[in-house]
């Protein structure tokens, strides 16, 4: 099977990590608005389950990411905001590395594949 529950795992997480970039660059953006409630995106919590499921080629095909409100944090600013600007540009770059490194570990994978059907 040319693209196996590993390759789907990382399309998957790739595309996660992206939805998690807009909701965070979208925090960011509005952190100076008042009343403002942070969003994120729990890819990583999805991929885990689809992998621990019964089938986890299919479930992990399957599976979709939502933008959520994050009701885990209270009020940081006096203004209702619940964005933490510091918090939420760390964020921001840990994620953006874990893409890259996603994006990487996918290229070597499909850099062995090619090499091993002899493909330059």
């Amino acid at each position: 099977m040319l693209f196996d529950t590993t390759q789907l795992a990382l399309e998957r997480s790739i595309s996660g990590a992206a939805q998690r970039q807009e909701a965070l660059a979208a925090n960011l953006a509005n952190a100076d608005t008042p009343g403002y409630q942070r969003v994120d995106v729990d890819f990583h919590g999805a991929l885990a389950a689809a992998m621990g499921s019964a089938d986890p080629r299919s479930a992990v095909a399957q599976t979709t990411f939502a933008t959520q409100a994050d009701g885990s944090v209270g009020a940081v600013r006096a203004d209702g905001s619940t964005v933490d600007v510091d918090a939420e540009s760390a964020k921001l770059a840990a994620n953006a590395l874990e893409q890259e490194s996603a994006v990487q570990v996918l290229h070597a994978r499909l850099g062995i594949l090619k090499s091993a059907m002899g493909v330059s």
